[in-house]
């Protein structure tokens, strides 16, 4: 299993990668009057068939063909059930999937969030032919970082350019501390 939530964020989006989306939604919530941590990876990649979907949750299955295992979603599933919350995924072939994780906030089995700077840092920079939406919120304090804006404003300019890139990065930095007034999730 996957110590953070934020890597098993990197290896679903890293999916939508693979299943040729343009635009993938990631949005991490969380409520401490609801003591709920949502997330939600949206994406309008291939999607997967009825039959694909029925086994994408059995560590045995997957679409690869460098491994005979797909643990991935599985794992990040167990982790959510794990702390007591839920897990689904839905899937139409040619529209996308959304795989959706609430994790009990307060359960002992939570595992930390991670570094979402990292994460979506990563994602953004390694992957700038596609377009990412990332939306964090803690308690209604929260921000966006839309890459279509950016490229909007930002024209040919790569966000994997040093100083793109940097710029990025420190404007994630800033608003997740903004955001969960610098607690770590």
């Amino acid at each position: 299993m996957l110590p953070e939530i934020s890597l098993h964020i990197l290896d679903v989006a890293e999916n939508s990668v693979r299943a040729g989306a343009t635009l993938v939604r990631i949005e991490v919530l969380a409520d401490t009057a609801e003591n709920t941590l949502s997330v939600t990876i949206a994406d309008n990649g291939c999607g997967m068939s009825e039959e694909q979907l029925a086994k994408v949750e059995d560590p045995f299955f997957t679409t690869r063909n460098t491994r005979k295992v797909g643990l991935g979603i599985p794992f990040f599933k167990q982790a959510a059930l794990a702390t007591g919350g839920s897990f689904s995924i839905r899937s139409k072939e040619g529209e996308g999937t959304v795989t959706k994780a609430v994790f009990v906030l307060d359960s002992i089995d939570r595992m930390p969030l991670g570094d979402m700077t990292a994460t979506i840092h990563t994602l953004v920079t390694c992957h700038e032919e596609m377009d990412f939406y990332y939306r964090y919120d803690c308690d209604g304090r929260g921000f966006v970082l839309d890459t279509r804006e950016m490229k909007e404003i930002l024209g040919n300019v790569p966000p994997g350019l040093p100083e793109v890139s940097g710029f990025i990065k420190e404007y994630l930095e800033t608003n997740h501390r903004e955001a969960d007034g610098g607690n770590v999730l």
